[in-house]
């Protein structure tokens, strides 16, 4: 008997060790998600990805703008009216997004949400918008309309009518959130998938680095590199599908919000970043600035790079990486 106790005890450390990566595809704020855990089984790591989901759903009630109690809800209402009181965690994801706002003079802005849908790009646009229709729809666009009191950990939207959101940067925030609490839990590797923002952190179960496909924007079934990336965030977005033609310019649905009008140019951003919440943010900067203009900004950032291809397929990367492509 003590000889069977000892082999199944030995089984059993031997069952410990043997880690492998368990996945648990979902929907969550409203996009897929797909959260990557290395576990030692499965009973450990669905109670990891439970733990990863219930963060992503805390922080989705403070900042969603959908959900009417939301504190992000209760900035909007009293947008030109008062200043709202908020927890510390909003405040200072609002502040650090005023400051993307500032690096990339304005091609992020939270407050875009205030931005008039003049733009359809559902096939049912015939005309183009007028210049004024255009200009009036960004009217109340203006991250310099953000007031923010560190002291008493308040918002105020200056103009009546202002709203923010966090659509260009909520999921890779999420995805750095619920990334920092699994290795907090002692979760040796993983990846979160935050509907295309990917966060990872260690290594496979066999050592080697977790791969990132870049899809090929010309024909998406397709992929045309891998990169490694080990403790990293990448974001890829791309606005192939959604876009209209007028007078032979085709206009894409990442919108500029410091003039109304829709970006040309680029049909696909890859970003590389220590945080996902910055790759997200990167990503639409670099569609609205443009390609000279955003390659220049992304080569003054320290660890961070960028893939970027236009609408003739040519392919433009950051000085310091190197794409083996497939």
């Amino acid at each position: 008997m003590k000889d069977i106790v000892t082999l199944l005890l030995l089984f059993s450390i031997i069952g410990c060790t043997a880690q492998q990566p368990y996945k648990r595809t979902l929907k969550l704020m409203g996009s897929r998600f797909d959260i990557t855990v290395v576990a030692n089984n499965s009973i450990q790591a669905n109670k990891y990805i439970d733990t990863a989901v219930a963060e992503i759903s805390r922080i989705e009630k403070l900042i969603s703008s959908w959900n009417p109690n939301s504190q992000t809800s209760e900035i909007n209402r009293n947008a030109g009216i008062q200043p709202v009181k908020v927890d510390s965690e909003l405040f200072q994801l609002i502040e650090r997004a005023i400051g993307i706002s500032k690096l990339t003079d304005g091609a992020f802005d939270i407050s875009y949400a205030s931005m008039d849908k003049i733009w359809k790009f559902d096939g049912s646009m015939t005309v183009m918008p007028s210049k004024e229709e255009i200009t009036a729809s960004v009217s109340k666009v203006g991250f310099q309309n953000i007031i923010l009191d560190k002291k008493n950990s308040t918002i105020f939207l200056k103009l009546k009518g202002m709203k923010i959101g966090f659509g260009a940067i909520g999921k890779g925030y999420v995805a750095d959130k619920a990334k920092d609490l699994l290795i907090s839990k002692g979760v040796p590797a993983g990846i979160i998938n935050a509907s295309g923002d990917m966060n990872t952190w260690g290594k496979q179960p066999n050592g080697k680095e977790w791969n990132v496909a870049i899809t090929n924007p010309m024909d998406k079934n397709k992929v045309f590199a891998l990169l490694p990336i080990t403790n990293g965030a990448v974001v890829t977005s791309g606005n192939y599908e959604k876009y209209v033609n007028f007078n032979g310019k085709r206009y894409t649905h990442i919108i500029d919000p410091r003039t109304g009008y829709p970006s040309t140019g680029i049909i696909s951003v890859t970003v590389f970043a220590p945080k996902a919440e910055l790759a997200d943010a990167l990503t639409t900067s670099v569609f609205v600035m443009g390609k000279e203009t955003g390659l220049d900004r992304i080569n003054q950032l320290p660890k961070i790079e960028c893939i970027i291809i236009d609408d003739k397929g040519n392919i433009t990367k950051s000085k310091n990486i190197e794409i083996d492509k497939l």
